[in-house]
């Protein structure tokens, strides 16, 4: 693996590495330290060995310490309060007495130690393994928190594609269900040209359906690109009452939005603009650019005054639509978009505001 790329990993993913470089980092801090205080206080170069010693007593302590924590890291608190202070205490004491013997016979003259004086260090080896316990369970409780941070967002994610997925698998049935009625149509009255012709468009529509991840996205070009697949499909049915009109801004065809997010706002219309009315209706789909953010809009001559159920529901609807749309928009954006719907005598409109995102490659 390049160095650079090694460099760039957080420092606690290989926690074994972690452990031995600041273990050793520690212990060598130490003994330089105690090394040159007692050079600086005159002690001489003799007073190197002990606190040689010493240093090698504590690295070996703390390793047989780090096994024992291990164990009692996620055991209930009291109990590993309990067993971390008996094992401080124990280590400790050896500490100590290995230190006060190591003085005495490297560097100290006179009488060696007995009894109880092994303990002399007691107090000051308690505390320095209290500080280092404190700093092992202190950087384990973090990598806990770290690792269970990491995991809530993994399943946050996957909680989110999954809702992704589920709103887009709801978009094609109801679409599926009118189309292949009407290519069993044209079957029973022989037009196999126009019914090989659906067909052939209908593969085209389902080919991208699948090719396309259910939460991925697709630039507003690629998006225009499939809707006019789906409209080619739909003006065979309707043929002169399904009337389109495009107002596209250049500067917005790069922006990603959802994949599938207009054609079920064009279904929406068709359902209760075209297929009402004889004379059928209009539908404008027009997306502009403005500043950062960027604007659609899906308009129909429709009855726009009469209630259009804001789930697109009826008697006939699989219960998706422009509630389905909406709840795509919350799950991909959350608070940052504007979702609106307008009635009038003159027709209806479906309003959407979105942050402007630059184009990318559409994930197969």
């Amino acid at each position: 693996m390049p160095a650079n790329l090694i460099s760039q990993r957080p420092f606690f993913e290989d926690k074994n590495r972690a452990f031995w470089t600041l273990q050793s980092a520690g212990w060598a801090g130490y003994f330089v330290l105690r090394a040159l205080g007692g050079i600086a206080n005159a002690m001489g170069w003799l007073f190197v060995v002990p606190t040689a010693l010493t240093t090698a007593t504590g690295y070996s302590l703390t390793l047989l310490m780090s096994a024992a924590y291990r164990r009692l890291f996620r055991m209930r608190p009291a109990i590993t309060w309990t067993g971390s202070i008996l094992i401080m205490a124990l280590a400790a004491a050896v500490f100590s007495s290995i230190e006060t013997w190591a003085h005495a016979t490297f560097y100290r003259t006179g009488p060696m130690p007995a009894g109880i004086q092994y303990l002399s260090a007691i107090l000051l080896d308690f505390s320095l393994l209290a500080a280092w316990s404190a700093l092992y369970y202190g950087i384990n409780f973090y990598i806990l928190v770290e690792e269970q941070r990491d995991q809530l967002l993994r399943l946050e994610s996957q909680a989110s594609s999954a809702q992704l997925a589920m709103l887009r698998y709801q978009l094609n049935p109801h679409f599926l269900f009118n189309t292949l009625n009407s290519i069993s149509t044209l079957v029973l009255l022989k037009q196999t040209e126009r019914a090989n012709a659906m067909l052939s468009r209908l593969s085209s529509f389902l080919r991208y359906t699948l090719v396309n991840e259910p939460e991925g996205e697709v630039t507003v070009s690629q998006e225009i690109d499939t809707l006019k697949l789906y409209l080619d499909i739909e003006k065979m049915r309707f043929e002169d009452r399904l009337r389109t009109r495009f107002d596209l801004d250049p500067a917005a065809l790069d922006a990603r939005i959802p994949s599938l997010l207009l054609q079920p706002l064009v279904e929406n219309a068709i359902k209760y603009a075209v297929t009402p009315q004889e004379e059928g209706a209009d539908i404008d789909i027009g997306v502009r650019r403005i500043g950062a953010r960027v604007h659609i809009t899906v308009r129909d001559t429709g009855p726009g005054e009469a209630t259009r159920p804001i789930d697109g529901g009826g008697v006939s609807s699989t219960g998706v639509g422009l509630a389905n749309t909406r709840d795509r928009l919350a799950q991909a954006y959350g608070s940052d978009h504007r979702f609106e719907t307008q009635a009038g005598p003159d027709g209806f409109a479906v309003t959407i505001d979105l942050p402007y995102q630059p184009g990318m490659t559409v994930r197969t």
